[in-house]
């Protein structure tokens, strides 16, 4: 009997210790708001049932297990961790989360990178106002803008979706508000990468490095740590004129260093140093005198650029461009990219210059014109120009004959070619002159007959009486046309014994007169008449009496005179 009551104490005992061991077991380490390791032990496309040794399973949305391509990341029988959201000891249930227990387990991580300053890789997910939000593996972080990079991105879009290791540098797990920054690490690396070139760095090595910024005088170049000027002279021996001709941002370049200034961290950069100087026994390779061909690379208003290898270019001066033509701008001859021969006129090698003539390529044509046409040859030619002073003859390769409007005619007064020619009109003329060094080539058209006023001294010598025509009537005196293009001239004090006011009270355009010759020039172009001789010599060859008596009409001599001029006149 007594052993009976013995076992049944024993099993009080046992159940009682059982119970607390399952009790303890169920509930010891179920803590709401803790993290817990279950099994999942059902997988459906709604939910996952996980047991964490609870009185039931915890039922948890499946959604939390679905992955970035859509499928499940759990099946049955697989460890996880999970976070009690509450729990119901009365009724035996549980609530749990998965993505909860994710995202604690994450803040203790980005906790213990922050407190131990390491990094944490993430993705750029989307642009916000002011940066960027970035996955942290489950947490979603800021970056602002100003902590990117360096310097301001020029395209903030095309860092979307690009992977980056982060600095945290503030959390906060109540709001879940996380702040990361790129800039940070890149600065740490750069100070790093800045004190071991310091270090290092001295001039004539050779260094790689990514242009980082482009402006019109160079190139801003990153070595590392430190940038470097990549200066547009220093680019390349040939001329350019921006440096995006040759780099563009973010290329990898090499380069050689040309000066270091270690106190102030300045270090000039050089990128044609790495080749050899084409410039370098220049006079043997082009000597003067020489022909070649090159490209025409910059047009100036006093001439154009002209690249003979790459890396040496020559200038033709717009005066050896044209034997003939007189060019206000090289871009009358040649445009940018043409392909022209030239002649190597001199060689500067210490200040690399080349000078080039284009117009030496082809003989002088004035050389031509000379030999071809010397003075008192007859030719004929096509009128290109009238001008008030003259026509232009072409005669060829670009020459031109000018014909004087005084060459045209011997006699004529002409006051403008257009009252006798056309343009167009084809002309006989003699060459009068070839100036080749000043480029002149005269041309006359009266020189084809013998000038008139050579004959003038003979056939109108002084004393010969003359009978012409008025053709002028000036202050001064009357002109009088002897024979066609000959005039003479009977000057006012030349008219008449009594003194005339003006000529044109007794004369007009037209009439015919008679006069002396009293003074002939075939240089001058001169011969001078008179009127009053003229009749003095007439009067002393009247008879006496009519000189010194009087007549039947009671008529003195100078009554007679008066009368005859009169008449004269009135003629």
């Amino acid at each position: 009997m007594e052993t009976m009551e013995n076992n049944n104490f024993d099993a009080d005992i046992s159940f009682e210790a059982a119970l607390e061991d399952y009790l303890s077991s169920d509930f010891g380490d179920l803590d709401e708001g803790s993290i817990v390791k279950g099994e999942v032990v059902r997988v459906s496309s709604d939910y996952v049932l996980v047991d964490v040794n609870f009185k039931s399973e915890g039922q948890i949305s499946a959604a939390e297990f679905i992955g970035p391509d859509g499928t499940m990341t759990v099946k049955v029988g697989d460890k996880v961790d999970v976070f009690v959201v509450r729990k119901n000891e009365m009724e035996g249930t549980i609530t749990l989360s998965f993505e909860k227990a994710k995202r604690m387990q994450l803040f203790d991580q980005l906790e213990e990178v922050q407190e131990k300053e390491s990094t944490i890789k993430g993705r750029i997910m989307r642009r916000i106002k002011g940066g960027y939000t970035v996955d942290l593996g489950g947490v979603e972080a800021f970056l602002p803008g100003s902590h990117v990079d360096l310097r301001p991105v020029p395209d903030m879009d095309a860092l979307v979706n690009e992977e980056f290791e982060f600095r945290v540098l503030k959390i906060n797990r109540r709001r879940s508000n996380v702040i990361v920054s790129r800039r940070v690490l890149l600065e740490e690396e750069r100070d790093s990468k800045r004190s071991e070139l310091l270090v290092n760095l001295e001039e004539g090595q050779i260094v790689k490095g990514k242009a980082k910024n482009i402006t019109e005088y160079g190139v801003f170049v990153d070595l590392g740590g430190l940038d470097g000027l990549l200066h547009i002279t220093d680019m390349s021996w040939k001329r350019i004129r921006h440096p995006k001709e040759l780099v563009s941002l973010g290329q990898e370049l090499e380069l050689k260093i040309l000066s270091f200034d270690k106190e102030n961290q300045k270090v000039s950069l050089g990128m044609k140093q790495l080749i050899t100087d084409p410039w370098q026994d220049i006079t043997a390779k082009f000597p003067e005198g020489a022909r070649l061909s090159g490209k025409v690379t910059n047009l100036v208003d006093y001439g154009a650029f002209v690249e003979l290898e790459p890396g040496v270019e020559g200038l033709v001066h717009i005066s050896e461009m044209s034997w003939t033509r007189k060019l206000r701008h090289p871009s009358q001859m040649v445009r940018v990219g043409d392909e022209v021969e030239v002649v190597i006129l001199g060689v500067d090698e210490d200040k690399k210059r080349i000078s080039l003539g284009m117009k030496q390529v082809k003989p002088n044509p004035w050389e031509v014109v000379a030999e071809k046409y010397p003075e008192g040859t007859v030719l004929e030619g096509v009128i290109k120009n009238i001008t008030e002073f003259g026509m232009f003859i072409g005669i060829e390769d670009g020459i031109d004959g000018l014909i004087h409007v005084s060459d045209i005619s011997w006699t004529k007064k002409i006051r403008h070619p257009n009252e006798m020619y056309n343009v167009g009109d084809t002309v006989q003329a003699k060459v009068l002159t070839v100036d080749q060094e000043n480029e002149k080539f005269t041309l006359g058209v009266k020189q084809l007959t013998e000038d008139p006023w050579t004959k003038v001294p003979t056939n109108y010598p002084v004393g010969a009486i003359i009978e012409g025509l008025v053709t002028n009537i000036t202050d001064f005196g009357l002109f009088v046309e002897v024979e066609e293009g000959i005039e003479g001239l009977v000057h006012v004090s030349e008219i008449s014994q009594k003194k005339v006011k003006s000529p044109n009270e007794i004369f007009k355009e037209g009439v015919t007169i008679q006069a002396k010759v009293i003074h002939v020039s075939a240089e001058e172009r001169r011969l001078g008449l008179s009127i009053k001789q003229l009749k003095d010599d007439e009067d002393r060859k009247k008879p006496r009496e009519f000189r010194t008596g009087a007549s039947e009409a009671g008529q003195n001599l100078g009554d007679l005179l008066k009368q005859k001029f009169e008449e004269d006149a009135a003629e």
